[in-house]
């Protein structure tokens, strides 16, 4: 294996830069409690001397025993004629209490006589000053070379001249920022190696993704002799993002054999990334690369026959290396091993003959074209061939159910619904009101049941998906519903479809309920939706 390469996560203050990313103090601390654990090495807390959460932060920090982690705090050089001492966000940096500090300078020399309206000399003094204070507090020092590439590229002897002053006072790190995300793979890597072989100070990369390369650049500057990565969870940050370090990572340890972090800790990537994703309030996307939902998907049935045989043949890493795993999807393109695989992904048993597998499979194929979709509501597919293996009974049944909505000239909607089931030989007659037809119906169904089942008080409706599948079809359309129910931490989806939006929610929502059932080992669990439903929608 190859030497290692430190972590930098810089999610808690350039990944809250990001476009609708907002953390509270209490979420940078779980954050950065998880961050500790995976192994991370810095994690940059924020710069204290920018506002009140970020000093919170560090206070509260303070508190906490780290297992490896450096806490570190983020800000800039003095001002220009402003003695390093005497600079009042250099004096927050100390004051954090942090254990290592970041300050970004200009090595473009554009930007000190544009931006910073001083001379390229001034600028050289504010670099070595403010490095050299920082060193002198005892702190552990790194020199962020704000937009380092266009600089070099622009004027390579100031650039480089820039970092030695840094170097010279005593930096322990010599960070590279691609500030503007504009530099390709193959520049950033002739340019690291040149300065690697200048600088006798470790050197990072701090990459962002504006031209989509961020992952690429981050590999490159490694090769080129770079040390230290830095980044955030998922990619989060300005504009583009930074360089999601959920990518780096296993590129790094798993195919050009770098030391990140423990194996171990390697394993728990795919739920740190949806940590923060929740945290954050973040839909990850399912195609994100190793972690997503849809990272390990199979649905074409000659994939599915060849994984079967050989994961190698269609995917890149084992999923376990990273916490993922292998999905297998069944669809109107799947065949017998997409539905061998998938029962025995979903632990099912079912000891199928061959034909009795292709009539599910044709008979998925049926659904499918009537607007079913199986691939995001996995719970009905297992009710599905639960009941073609004969092992799914009706516990309960439905009669009817009625929805009624009433609405005043100065009130709001109101909606009612009135559910009929037999369960156990018995009727049962319920109504309950909802802020919606869907939620009354939800409201009365659950009424009705949490008597014979509790468990059912247990289970959480968390989000509802309409689509209409025919669009030329108006208001006459069918429309699919999704919809996810979690019960202890876990999740599921289930499908209704029909051309009433009201017929399509129940079946879903049965399919929820009888999903959890069988889950929590009850000996039958109804065919709600299967059960001739009648109808019945009523306007005042």
């Amino acid at each position: 294996m190859n030497s290692k390469v430190y972590l930098y996560d810089t999610t808690l203050r350039d990944g809250t830069q990001g476009e609708g990313i907002s953390l509270s103090v209490e979420d940078k601390i779980k954050i950065a409690l998880r961050l500790d654990q995976f192994g991370i090495d810095f994690i940059e807390g924020g710069w204290p001397g920018s506002n009140p959460k970020d000093m919170a932060f560090f206070e509260r920090i303070r508190e906490i025993s780290l297992q490896h982690a450096k806490i570190t705090a983020f800000g800039s050089t003095c001002r220009p004629n402003i003695a390093a001492p005497d600079d009042e966000n250099l004096q927050a940096l100390i004051l954090s209490g942090a254990s290592a500090a970041a300050i970004f300078g200009k090595s473009w020399d554009l930007h000190v006589t544009d931006a910073l309206k001083t001379t390229l000399e001034e600028n050289v003094r504010m670099v070595a000053d403010s490095v050299a204070f920082l060193k002198g507090n005892g702190l552990t020092t790194l020199f962020l070379a704000e937009h380092f590439f266009d600089g070099y590229k622009a004027n390579p002897r100031y650039a480089l001249r820039v970092l030695e002053a840094a170097e010279e006072a005593g930096a322990d790190w010599i960070v590279l920022c691609d500030t503007n995300g504009g530099t390709l793979p193959h520049e950033v890597y002739d340019i690291v190696k040149t300065t690697v072989g200048h600088l006798r100070t470790p050197v990072g990369i701090h990459p962002h993704n504006d031209s989509g390369v961020a992952v690429a650049n981050a590999l490159a500057a490694i090769q080129a002799g770079a040390q230290q990565v830095q980044g955030t969870i998922n990619g989060i940050g300005e504009r583009c993002g930074n360089v999601n370090l959920i990518s780096v990572i296993p590129n790094l340890q798993l195919k050009l054999g770098y030391h990140c972090v423990s194996s171990d800790q390697l394993q728990e990537l795919t739920q740190l990334s949806r940590y923060v994703a929740e945290i954050a309030n973040m839909t990850m996307p399912n195609n994100q690369p190793f972690v997503g939902y849809s990272a390990f998907a199979h649905k074409g049935g000659i994939h599915v026959s060849a994984v079967m045989r050989d994961p190698k043949t269609y995917e890149h890493i084992e999923p376990e290396n990273i916490g993922n795993k292998r999905r297998v999807l069944v669809s109107e393109l799947a065949g017998q091993s997409n539905l061998l695989a998938k029962m025995e992904e979903l632990e099912i048993d079912l000891s199928l003959d061959r034909e009795k597998a292709r009539e599910i499979i044709t008979h998925i194929k049926e659904r499918e074209f009537q607007g079913y979709q199986y691939e995001g509501a996995e719970a009905s597919l297992t009710l599905m061939l639960l009941e073609a293996a004969g092992k799914l009974k009706n516990l309960f049944t439905l009669d009817s159910f009625k929805i009624m909505l009433e609405k005043a000239a100065v009130q709001s909607i109101t909606s009612e619904a009135t559910v009929k089931l037999r369960v156990n030989g018995e009727s049962v007659h319920t109504a309950a009101d909802g802020n919606g037809p869907v939620n009354a119906l939800d409201n009365a169904m659950r009424k009705a049941l949490e008597g014979y089942y509790p468990c059912i008080a247990k289970m959480q409706l968390e989000d509802y998906k309409v689509r209409v599948l025919d669009e030329n079809g108006a208001t006459a359309a069918k429309v699919r519903v999704l919809i996810e129910s979690s019960s202890n931490g876990e999740k599921w989806s289930t499908v209704g479809v029909s051309t009433n939006v009201i017929e399509a929610s129940w079946e879903a929502l049965a399919d929820s309920i009888r999903y959890l059932l069988w889950k929590e080992g009850c000996e039958e669990v109804g065919n709600l939706a299967s059960s001739g439903t009648r109808v019945g929608i009523v306007n005042h």
